[in-house]
């Protein structure tokens, strides 16, 4: 604490974010990084603009990302999604970040889900906007009819984080016709594991802002690129939010390292099935070893065991160089989230669980 903070500092409680441990022969199943390296044309276009000492990193950056939006587009061109309506950002979280201040600070409160990513309220917190929670039903799903009252704004991850369950696009599409006065952002960090994007459903709903992230699918958490979907007007209150902020969110690397990364639709249609098809297997060893799994859209699962502390079977893996997520909060302190390593990744897992649950 200090006298120097200014009153919105003290009242904050600020996210954070999955265990980044510096530990030899680790196995890291707690933050959702994929567990394939980037494209390697990532890598190639990266080394092409450090070419020549780098000398290209003197100059500022395009602030518009302008070929980062056009490749955005032209890979939705199907949807007829043009330039303009693609708002790139510094990471999905700093885009979520801008929408809240853009387009949910309003006079009524906004609704998300009681049980899902727990940045949504550090926002709310940072920018004084009130919300309401809407508790997810007694199986975990977001039912679209509970989110009738009137509000601000509605915001919720599809897959939902970290249940990982998928809501329809037919349900999405309800709830967009049922609150036109109020903008729906989608948060789509994992539909590629699993989903149909709502970004189809762009052109039809004046309401609907996509949020996505290059994080995940694309395995460039370490790059920091994120990006949003929809209408003209709504791209362009980000926009003025941006650049009342930072101009340059997307350093020159970055930019083309993503441009590079969707362009190569054939890696990441094989990384993306390789790891849909590590988690079923993974799913099925969990169920045989008596764990209840939430059915997952994502590149993680959820689970728990009717017969041991969610707490205590994390430890223990931790014990042995295994790190997953426990989160110790209402209605999910039993459950442990796992992300969806590689092959060799999930076997060790398996191995520690049916070694621990032998000692009852």
């Amino acid at each position: 604490m200090s006298r120097y903070w200014s009153p919105v500092v003290h009242r904050l409680t600020p996210y954070v974010p999955g265990e980044q441990p510096k530990l030899p022969q680790l196995v890291k199943l707690n933050t959702n990084e994929n567990p394939y390296p980037p494209s390697p044309r990532v890598v190639a276009a990266i080394a092409g603009e450090m070419a020549a000492d780098g000398g290209s990193l003197r100059l500022y950056p395009d602030p518009g990302a302008d070929r980062l939006r056009a490749a955005i587009a032209a890979r939705y061109g199907e949807f007829g999604i043009g330039t303009e309506q693609v708002f790139v950002g510094n990471g999905s979280d700093e885009v979520l970040a801008l929408a809240f201040m853009a387009l949910l600070r309003h006079e009524l409160p906004i609704l998300f889900p009681d049980i899902t990513y727990s940045f949504y309220p550090v926002y709310c917190a940072l920018y004084e906007i009130a919300y309401v929670t809407v508790p997810l039903r007694e199986d975990f799903r977001i039912a679209v009819e509970d989110y009738a009252a009137a509000n601000g704004g509605i915001i919720f991850p599809n897959p939902n984080a970290p249940t990982g369950r998928l809501l329809p696009l037919a349900a999405i599409e309800q709830l967009l016709r049922t609150h036109r006065q109020s903008v729906v952002v989608v948060d789509e960090a994992y539909i590629d594991f699993g989903g149909e994007s709502a970004i189809a459903l762009v052109n039809r709903h004046a309401n609907l802002l996509v949020v996505h992230t290059l994080s995940k699918s694309r395995s460039l958490a370490g790059l920091r690129v994120g990006y949003a979907i929809g209408q003209r007007d709504l791209i362009e209150a980000l926009e003025r939010v941006k650049n009342s902020f930072n101009s340059y969110p997307l350093d020159r690397l970055a930019i083309v390292g993503a441009v590079a990364a969707i362009a190569d639709e054939e890696y990441f249609e094989t990384t993306r099935q390789a790891v849909i098809r590590s988690r079923e297997t993974l799913r099925e060893a969990l169920l045989a070893l008596a764990f209840d799994v939430l059915p997952s859209a994502a590149n993680f699962i959820f689970v728990r065991h009717p017969q041991h502390d969610a707490g205590e079977l994390a430890a223990r893996l931790r014990q042995r160089g295994i790190i997953v997520r426990h989160f110790r909060l209402p209605r999910i302190e039993q459950y442990l989230r796992i992300t969806v390593g590689s092959d060799e990744q999930c076997a060790l897992l398996l191995q520690a669980l049916q070694e621990l649950l032998a000692r009852r």
